[in-house]
């Protein structure tokens, strides 16, 4: 079984910065991508960046220049670095893992259970 836990959500100010971890825990072989999605209220999720085990990343037009996503392979945890954070950015923040290969042999994607960010004055 593999778990994903999220952490790094809140409230924040227009401008201000956040930064989300999610670290992937279980019978993991390897995993092919992470990344991040977000559902605001009323809308459909959507992806925010993706980063490979090779360090390619992929992201949103409306975070490029704002939001940075890494990831340390060794603690199969990504980061995502949130700056000049804007209130159209209020969403759950959802963490992805990609083919997740485990010891027993199995391939599939994994998701977290999200954290809310909210950027208010």
């Amino acid at each position: 079984q593999v778990q994903l836990a999220e952490s790094g959500g809140g409230l924040v100010q227009p401008g201000g910065s956040l930064r989300l971890s999610c670290a992937a825990s279980g019978s993991i072989f390897s995993i092919n991508a992470m990344g991040w999605y977000r559902r605001a209220p009323g809308k459909q999720r959507e992806l925010v960046a993706t980063i490979t085990n090779g360090g390619s990343t992929n992201y949103a037009d409306f975070v490029k220049g704002r939001f940075t996503i890494s990831r340390d392979n060794a603690k199969n945890t990504v980061y995502l670095q949130m700056n000049s954070l804007k209130p159209e950015d209020t969403a759950v923040y959802y963490c992805n893992a990609a083919r997740v290969l485990t010891y027993s042999g199995r391939s599939r994607d994994y998701w977290g259970q999200g954290t809310q960010v909210t950027v208010s004055s």
